[in-house]
Order: C-alpha cells, then structure tokens, then sequence
C-alpha cells in the first residue's frame, strides 16, 4: 500500500503532506474519494519530473549530437557489438574506469561515445559531460590566465561520465 505522505515529503510538498496526514488521521472516508486523484497526481508528478531531468541532463552533457547505439552500424565497422552493449551498461562508471575509443577517422569513436551518453542518462541516471580535448585546453587554460583554477575540476568531479572527443 502507497503512503502517499511520504511520497508527498519526497517531492518535498510537506504542506500538501501535513494535510494529508491530517486527512487520513480522521478515518478512511474523509480520504477513500480523494485518495485515487492523489495517487494520480503523483504518479503524474513523478513522470513529469523524471522527463524534465532527462532533458536537463541531455541540456548540462553539451552533446555534439544526439546518436544512439540503434543508429551504429555495426556491420561496417570493426567495433565489437557485444563489447559495445555490454559499454552502454556503464558499469565501469560504478568503479571509475576509463574507456577509449581508438580508430581513424570516421570510424564511429564519436558517434559510439555519444551513444554511452545518451544511455547514461537515459537508462542509467548519469551526469555526463562532453568536451572537444581541444576546447576543454582552452578552457582550462583561459580559467587559469583568470585565476579562477579549479572550477572546471569540480563540476567535472560532479560527473559521473566524461567524454573527451
């Protein structure tokens, strides 16, 4: 059975939570017609929230573009496709492990480590950050000529996935 109090606090609506629990404290039938629309509600809340974050997250990786691992084709190219599916679980995430995309041009490196992205935060509620090599130099040279060093060493600790292109 849902405690819709607590879900409440969770999506920190503590006010709407107190009422509630004042509610249900005078018995089942001041609550059994509103308690569908509640649940509702925040099963709407709860959906609306986790798209808005896939957005925010897609927004904060500044991908080059949006590619997914069902777009690769694999039959042109010499990337394992077991090896691959096994990447887009990001398990070497859980222990900071990294992964390098090595081929010449065209080959697929960046279109393959923006497919792990996209499933990052799609699937897997990772932060992830995509820098061309050559901006993030530049970056952190500017930051340092500013003094500031160390701001971009922070939010990328914030990160859970890294791409560098």
């Amino acid at each position: 059975m849902r405690d819709l109090t607590e879900e409440l606090k969770d999506l920190r609506l503590h006010g709407m939570a107190d009422a509630w629990a004042e509610l249900a404290a005078q018995g089942e039938s001041s609550t059994a017609s509103s308690k569908w629309l509640i649940e509702h509600l925040l099963d709407q809340e709860h959906a609306d929230r986790a798209v808005r974050s896939v957005h925010h997250q897609m927004s904060m990786a500044k991908l080059p573009m949006h590619r997914d691992l069902a777009g690769f084709d694999f039959d042109v190219s010499s990337a394992d496709a077991r090896l691959v599916k096994e990447l887009s679980t990001l398990s070497f995430t859980d222990t900071a492990q990294n992964v390098v995309f090595i081929g010449g041009p065209g080959t697929g490196k960046t279109h393959l480590a923006t497919a792990l992205a996209v499933a990052g935060i799609t699937q897997h509620n990772k932060r992830v950050r995509f820098h061309s090599t050559v901006d993030l130099v530049n970056l952190l040279e500017r930051e340092k000529h500013e003094g500031k060093t160390g701001r971009i060493a922070r939010g990328l600790l914030r990160t859970d996935l890294v791409i560098l292109d």
